[in-house]
C-alpha cells in the first residue's frame, strides 16, 4: 500500500488497506483553516516549515484536511499573527512567541530568553521537562494553543556598520531586535527596534536603524544584510535556540477531531526536527560566502558579554517583581537550564573543547 494511503487508513482507526485514500477523505470531516506566517517567502526555511506543514496534513489526512498558507503582509502584519489567531481572523499562525512580549514578557520562553538554553535543551523543556505544562495558561491567555515547529539553532549576533570594541560602543545605537533581548540592551543605552523581516533591510539600508539581528547566515544572506552593513557579530547571546511555534485558535483546537489534532502535533515535531538540520547544513556554505563576499565577521568582546549578562540577571529580576508569572516561569526554565546544562559540560562541551584544541594541532 502507498504510504498515503497507509497513513489515512491508520488515521480513521479501521484495518489497513480497508479503505483507498479518496474513498476514506470523503468519510472524514472536511476541513478548511487559513494560516497567517510573520515570514516572508524570501526566507525558504521559515517559510517552508509553512509549506511543509500543509503538504503534510493534507497527505495525513487523504486532503481532509487543508490549510492555505499566506506569507507576512498578505493577510496580516508580520508582528500580528497572535493577534489574528487569537482573535480568529485565521484558524492558526506561524510565528514567534517573544515578539509579543508587550502582552505579556511570559510569551518570551516560548521562543527562548538571553543566555538561555541550545534547541536540544529548549525542546526537552517544553517537551519532556514540563515547560509545555507551565507555559499553557500563558498561551491560552492570548486565545491559542502552540505547538513548537521550528527551531534556528543558536542565532548570530547582528550586522553593524561600526566595530563593538567596548560596552560604550552600544550606546545610542539603534538596534533591530526581538523579543527580551531588546529589553536587556535598552539597559545599556541601546535604542532597540522590533521589525519584522520584510521592514529591516529598508530601515537598515536608510538609515533608520545602525544595525540589525536576524537569523543567521542562511536568512541573513537571503535578506541582503550584508550589503549595507560590514561587521558580522557572534555569539546571538538573546538566542542561543530559536524556537518557532503554530499557534492555534483555542476554541478552533478545542473542536478540532482528536486525530487531528494528533496529526498536527505529529507534523509540527517533523517540520521542527528539518528546519533544525536544514539550517545547520545550509548554514556553514552561507557564511563562507559572506566572508569571501567582505563581510567582517567579529567575535563580541568578553567585557561586552559580560555587561550583557549582568543586564539579563537584572530584567529577569525586575521582570519577576513587577510579573508573578513570570518569576514562576523563570524559575523552573532557570533550574531545567542549570540541570541540564551540567549534563552538557560533562558530555558536550568536553568532546567540542577538545575536538577544537586537537584540531589546532
Amino acid at each position: 500500500m502507498k504510504r498515503r494511503s497507509l497513513a489515512a487508513a491508520v488515521l480513521a482507526g479501521g484495518p489497513v488497506g480497508a479503505l483507498a485514500a479518496p474513498r476514506l477523505a470523503a468519510a472524514q470531516q472536511q476541513v478548511m483553516w487559513r494560516l497567517a506566517s510573520s515570514f516572508p517567502k524570501s526566507t525558504d526555511v521559515l517559510w517552508g516549515v509553512a509549506e511543509m506543514l500543509s503538504k503534510r496534513v493534507a497527505d495525513l489526512t487523504g486532503g481532509a484536511f487543508q490549510i492555505r498558507i499566506f506569507a507576512a503582509g498578505e493577510i496580516v502584519p508580520a508582528l500580528q499573527v497572535l493577534d489574528a489567531v487569537g482573535g480568529n481572523t485565521v484558524e492558526m499562525g506561524h510565528t514567534a512567541a517573544y515578539y509579543y512580549i508587550g502582552k505579556d514578557p511570559s510569551m518570551g520562553f516560548g521562543t527562548e530568553m538571553p543566555f538561555g538554553m541550545n534547541a536540544r535543551q529548549h525542546y526537552s523543556w517544553i517537551k519532556e521537562g514540563g515547560g509545555r505544562e507551565v507555559m499553557e495558561d500563558v498561551y491560552r491567555d492570548q486565545g491559542v494553543v502552540n505547538l513548537p515547529a521550528n527551531n534556528t539553532g543558536a542565532q548570530m549576533g547582528g550586522w553593524f556598520r561600526k566595530e563593538i570594541r567596548s560596552p560604550e560602543d552600544l550606546k545610542g545605537l539603534k538596534f533591530r531586535i526581538g523579543g527580551t533581548g531588546g529589553m536587556v540592551l535598552t539597559k545599556l543605552g541601546v535604542v532597540a527596534q522590533q521589525l519584522g523581516a520584510p521592514d529591516i533591510y529598508p530601515a537598515l539600508e536608510r538609515g533608520v536603524i545602525d544595525g540589525a539581528e536576524w537569523v543567521g547566515p542562511h536568512d541573513d544572506e537571503k535578506l541582503g544584510f550584508h550589503r549595507v552593513a560590514q561587521y558580522y557579530y557572534a555569539p546571538g547571546w538573546w538566542e542561543t535556540s530559536s524556537q518557532g511555534e503554530v499557534m492555534i485558535n483555542a476554541r478552533a483546537w478545542d473542536s478540532l477531531p482528536r486525530q487531528y489534532q494528533q496529526v498536527l502535533e505529529t507534523v509540527c515535531a517533523e517540520t521542527n526536527s528539518w528546519s533544525q538540520a536544514r539550517y545547520d547544513m545550509l548554514n556553514v556554505a552561507a557564511l563562507r560566502r559572506l566572508i569571501a563576499g567582505g563581510a567582517q565577521l567579529r567575535i563580541y568582546p568578553r567585557d561586552v558579554l559580560m555587561a550583557c549578562y549582568r543586564a539579563t540577571q537584572e530584567t529577569y529580576a525586575e521582570l519577576g517583581d513587577r510579573n508573578p508569572r513570570f518569576k514562576k516561569i523563570h524559575a523552573h526554565w532557570d533550574k531545567f537550564r542549570r540541570d541540564t546544562q551540567s549534563w552538557m559540560r560533562v558530555s558536550e562541551d568536553s568532546a567540542a573543547n577538545f575536538l577544537a584544541i586537537a584540531e589546532r594541532g
